[in-house]
């Protein structure tokens, strides 16, 4: 693809830095980004040190702030990932109604952003769930009221090579004229494929990250088979009291990944089996904080703060956006821009 202008992007809600990963190797210029997170500014400020990262509440950052940043060069594209855990299905746990976090409420952030930046495009990504509810369907109607075309669709991130199931509603917007959501690429990447990546990387310290076990559920792990396994084939003296109940949910606890597979979502608990299928499929172990960042697309490469604990590096790894993803879509927005734009 040729990327003949430079495109300027800001990323809201940045994390760690997967989107805007995402977004640089699409070609747009990322210019700013905005993480109240303390380890994740760290871990964004370690990738991304030619972009400016707002450390702050977003409530609190003034947009004339972004503004004189351009200093009068165009926004192309304006993209986030709020915040919405209210939204999502396991806080929800099949009720109706939102879980109340004030979290759910930033959303109205992002579209004051949109707003007062006033993009050519934008991109929104976020839980699937979120399109029932009555913020997310208002938000929608306002970025229209504001001019923009709007488009917006469930997808499964596995549809777009990355090698973990994850569904995410994925919102596209654009001033200049209709636009789509790019395409999944109908090629599958396997835990194979991902993991494959540190044959010639394992003094990684990111890749020495991975809980320790007491003895009794080190022997248990041992005898969940490999390659796919669960804790439904341990025999009865190893099944966990909890896990004795009846109609108890999360069956893939303690599950071992499938090489040919995709991984089960990379999640904020991806480095604790008791959260999740996220068993190495051969090893007696948990994956490590490198392999879940791989399964999540990020550069072998990529750098992650060590000094914090597992759980936090846990969830800024599970909480990002797939770059690849990110790529992807991100890319389609960038071809867009050139052909309808110039």
């Amino acid at each position: 693809m040729k990327k003949n202008n430079i495109l300027n992007a800001i990323d809201l809600f940045s994390g760690c830095g997967g989107l805007s990963e995402g977004l640089k190797q699409a070609g747009f210029n990322v210019i700013a980004g905005v993480e109240v997170d303390k380890n994740a500014a760290k871990a964004y400020r370690m990738n991304h040190t030619d972009t400016v990262l707002y450390e702050d509440d977003i409530r609190k950052l003034d947009s004339n702030e972004i503004l004189k940043l351009l200093n009068g060069k165009p926004l192309h594209l304006l993209a986030g990932c709020p915040p919405c855990q209210g939204f999502s299905t396991i806080r929800k746990l099949n009720r109706k109604l939102a879980v109340p976090d004030e979290r759910n409420s930033l959303i109205n952030e992002y579209y004051r952003f949109v707003k007062e930046l006033n993009p050519l495009t934008i991109m929104l990504e976020n839980v699937p769930s979120i399109v029932d509810y009555t913020l997310f369907k208002t938000i929608a109607r306002k970025l229209k009221k504001l001019g923009y075309n709007i488009t917006y669709k469930v997808v499964n991130v596995a549809d777009y090579s990355i090698p973990q199931r994850r569904k995410r509603l994925v919102l596209v917007g654009s001033k200049i004229c209709k636009i789509d959501i790019a395409s999944g690429t109908n090629t599958l990447t396997t835990v194979r494929d991902a993991l494959g990546k540190l044959k010639n990387n394992v003094n990684d310290e990111l890749h020495k990250i991975y809980p320790k076990h007491t003895e009794h559920i080190q022997k248990m792990i041992s005898l969940i088979p490999k390659n796919g396994g669960s804790r439904k084939d341990l025999p009865e003296q190893y099944t966990l009291e909890c896990h004795k109940k009846k109609n108890v949910g999360f069956k893939d606890v303690y599950g071992r990944l499938r090489w040919d597979s995709v991984s089960s979502t990379i999640t904020g608990g991806c480095l604790n089996p008791s959260k999740g299928r996220f068993l190495h499929p051969d090893e007696d172990r948990c994956i490590s904080a490198r392999e879940a960042s791989l399964l999540q697309t990020f550069p072998i490469d990529y750098k992650f703060p060590t000094d914090i604990p597992k759980a936090e590096l846990a969830l800024l790894i599970g909480n990002a956006l797939p770059p690849e993803f990110s790529r992807i879509q991100a890319e389609n927005i960038f071809r867009h821009i050139e052909e309808c734009y110039g």
